[in-house]
C-alpha cells in the first residue's frame, strides 16, 4: 500500500505542476524520499512535465577548456585546482586560431551552443578582452556564443555581450549550507553576485552544480531552489567522478538511479527551465544514459568536458533521433 500512495502522491503533485502551480520544499523533499520500483513513476511524471513545457526539442552544446589547471582556488572537486595533486593538462589561454577552429568544427552539426571555459578565479583583462574578439567570431558562424570565465563584474560582463555573448556560465555547485565544506577561497554570496551581474545586463544564465560531493537531499533541493530565485534560464546538472589527487578522490559515485532522481526532482521544482545534463553523464549512469530524457532532461553537452572524456556528438545525436525528439 505504501507504493500505491507513493505513486498517487507523485501523480498529484504531477498535476499540481502542470496546472502552473509550484512545488514547495516539503513537497521536493517528499518526492527525494521515493525508493526502489516507485522510482519509476517519479520519471514517468519528470517526463510528461518535460513534455508539456519543453516539448521534444533536445538542446545540445560543447565547450572548448580554453585555460586549463593552476587555479588558486581551493574547490574541493576540481582537478584544476593548484591546491589539488590531480595529474592533469596545464596551459595558458589557446590562441584565438584553435578557438575558433573548435567551433568552427561544430558549424554543420546539431550542437547549437559553444562555450569558451577557462581555470581560475576569473581571467584578466588581457585574456578578456582576447576571448571578447573569439566570441565575436564565433557569432558570426551563426553558433550561440557562452562563456564560463569567472568571478566577473557587470562591466566585464557587458564588454562580452558587446562582443556577442549569449549565454554566461557560472554554477552555485551546491548549497548555500553546504558551500563552505567544498570551497574556502570565495563564497556562495560571490556566486550569486556574478550571477546577478550578468542577469543585469541582460544575458541569458546557464548555472547548476555538481551532485555527489557528500551533500544531502536537502542541500540538493536548496540549491535548487536558490536556482528558482536567480531565475536562471538553463540548469547543467553534472555528477561527480572521483579524481585522483583532488580531495574528494574517496567519494563514492552516485547510483544511477540516484543521478536520474535528481534530474527528476530539478524538473518538478524547474519546469520551465533547461535542465542540461553534463559532466559525469556517462561515467556514472552508464548503461542508463539513455534514461535521461525520460527522467526529465531536455539538454546535454556533447563530446568532452574540461578534464574527463565525454561521449561521441554522432552518438547522442542517434540517441536523441531514436526517441523521435529533435535539436
Amino acid at each position: 500500500m505504501v507504493g500505491v500512495a507513493e505513486t498517487v502522491a507523485v501523480k498529484s503533485l504531477e498535476k499540481k505542476i502542470l496546472k502552473g502551480s509550484s512545488l514547495s520544499r516539503e513537497e521536493a523533499l517528499s518526492l527525494a524520499e521515493i525508493t526502489g520500483p516507485d522510482i519509476l513513476d517519479l520519471f514517468a511524471s519528470a517526463n510528461k512535465i518535460r513534455q508539456h513545457f519543453k516539448g521534444n526539442i533536445i538542446g545540445l552544446c560543447s565547450i572548448a577548456n580554453a585555460k586549463s589547471g593552476a587555479c588558486p582556488e581551493d574547490c574541493s572537486f576540481c582537478a584544476q585546482s593548484s591546491r589539488n595533486k590531480a595529474e592533469i593538462e596545464v596551459y595558458p589561454l589557446l590562441s584565438k586560431i584553435i578557438v575558433i577552429q573548435k567551433a568552427m568544427e561544430l558549424k554543420d552539426s546539431a550542437i547549437k551552443r559553444f562555450s569558451i571555459v577557462t581555470s581560475g578565479r576569473k581571467v584578466s583583462s588581457k585574456n578578456l578582452s582576447e576571448i571578447a574578439r573569439m566570441i565575436s567570431e564565433i557569432s558570426k558562424l551563426g553558433i550561440l556564443p557562452c562563456a564560463s570565465l569567472g568571478l566577473l563584474n557587470a562591466k566585464e560582463l557587458l564588454m562580452l555581450k558587446s562582443a556577442g555573448l549569449d549565454r554566461y556560465h557560472h554554477n552555485l555547485e551546491t548549497s548555500k549550507g553546504f558551500f563552505p565544506r567544498i570551497c574556502s577561497t570565495h563564497t556562495f554570496s560571490d556566486k550569486i553576485k556574478t550571477i546577478q551581474a550578468a542577469k543585469s545586463v541582460g544575458l541569458s544564465v546557464c548555472s547548476g552544480g555538481i551532485f555527489g560531493m557528500g551533500e544531502t537531499w536537502q542541500d540538493r533541493i536548496d540549491m535548487a531552489f536558490s536556482l528558482k530565485e536567480l531565475d536562471v534560464d538553463s540548469v547543467p546538472v553534472n555528477f561527480l567522478i572521483p579524481v585522483k589527487g583532488t580531495a574528494l578522490a574517496h567519494r563514492k559515485r552516485l547510483h544511477p538511479f540516484d543521478a536520474l532522481k535528481i534530474v527528476s526532482l530539478y524538473r518538478f521544482i524547474l519546469p520551465r527551465k533547461e535542465i542540461r545534463i553534463c559532466g559525469g553523464r556517462i561515467q556514472i549512469l552508464g548503461e542508463f544514459n539513455s534514461m535521461l530524457f525520460l527522467a526529465g532532461a531536455d539538454g546535454m553537452i556533447s563530446g568532452n568536458y574540461l578534464t574527463t572524456q565525454g561521449r561521441n556528438p554522432e552518438d547522442d545525436l542517434r540517441l536523441i533521433q531514436t526517441y523521435g525528439f529533435t535539436t
